[in-house]
């Protein structure tokens, strides 16, 4: 199985509010997914990035890939923490 890290997205039209989850890369976007682990708001200023370093690091270990938006939040979490 094809594990990836990925946004759901969630909020209204034009008002967009983002999960961080892990799911099948078969699924589709908005739908199952494995576990959720943070958020994103683009909206607020600055754009809240809530990520739980440890699930994420963990899901890296067993070899999960995070797609490049997610994997630029990550980096972006990690330089501010």
């Amino acid at each position: 199985m094809a594990v990836k890290i990925r946004l759901a997205r969630h909020g209204a039209k034009k008002r967009p509010y983002y999960r961080v989850v892990v799911a099948d890369s078969h699924c589709p976007r908005d739908g199952r997914f494995i576990e959720e682990v943070g958020r994103y708001n683009p909206l607020t200023d600055p754009s809240t990035i809530k990520l739980d370093m440890e699930k994420v690091d963990k899901w890296i270990a067993n070899g999960a890939q995070p797609t490049d938006t997610v994997a630029r939040l990550i980096k972006t979490a990690r330089e501010e923490a």
